[in-house]
């Protein structure tokens, strides 16, 4: 009896290995865990870093970026016109100037009263008074004024000119002034800019129109 329970099934002795391997497993697995949290971490913050970069420069290359609005004479009609091609060559004319101030900023461009003033030969023959207002920002101020141009000043050296060019059944005339103003971004960035205007047209005396317009 006694041999038989000796020759029973005894179980081996728990030696410590298996528990050991399934401690290295769970270690193993919290590591990766931690390494994937770790990764996601970095990834978010160089992520975030890259955005404030791109946001920071969008801000200073485009919102912070000042440029002088653009300052134009449109195509306009010609209301009258009355010409003298014989021994006192003249002219009148009258027309609705439409002048525009496209600003292009991020800002309101706040600009000061001005005055266009319309030569023939370099000598002024009218002009065009400018209200003080301002462009909103990525739009285009519409000004319209009324204008009427005169030779009756004109030197005697110019006269002689005219009266050619009136016989060629054209006019030449060129615009010119400047509008200073201050653009405002996030209402405490400012900057004062100055936009030029330049522009020169030619009438055709017979047609009464507009033949060509041109701005620098």
């Amino acid at each position: 009896m006694a041999e038989k329970n000796q020759n029973q099934y005894q179980p081996p002795e728990s030696n410590g290995y298996h528990r050991n391997d399934q401690e290295s497993l769970h270690t193993t697995e919290d590591e990766e865990a931690k390494r994937k949290k770790r990764m996601k971490w970095t990834i978010g913050i160089i992520a975030f870093v890259i955005f404030q970069v791109v946001q920071a420069l969008f801000f200073i290359l485009v919102i912070m970026k000042f440029k002088s609005p653009k300052f134009r004479v449109g195509e306009f009609a010609v209301q009258t016109l009355t010409v003298e091609t014989q021994a006192s060559p003249s002219f009148d004319m009258s027309f609705v100037a439409p002048i525009r101030v496209k600003n292009t900023n991020w800002g309101p461009f706040k600009y000061d009263a001005s005055i266009v003033y319309f030569t023939y030969g370099g000598v002024q023959v009218g002009q065009a008074i400018i209200p003080k207002s301002k462009a909103n920002f990525k739009s285009t101020k519409k000004i319209d004024v009324n204008v009427t141009l005169s030779s009756s000043n004109l030197p005697s050296n110019i006269i002689s000119n005219l009266g050619n060019e009136l016989n060629s059944g054209v006019i030449t005339l060129n615009s010119h002034g400047a509008l200073k103003g201050k653009i405002t971004v996030m209402f405490m960035f400012k900057k004062t800019k100055i936009s030029q205007i330049n522009c020169t047209m030619t009438i055709n005396t017979s047609a009464k129109t507009v033949q060509s317009l041109s701005c620098k």
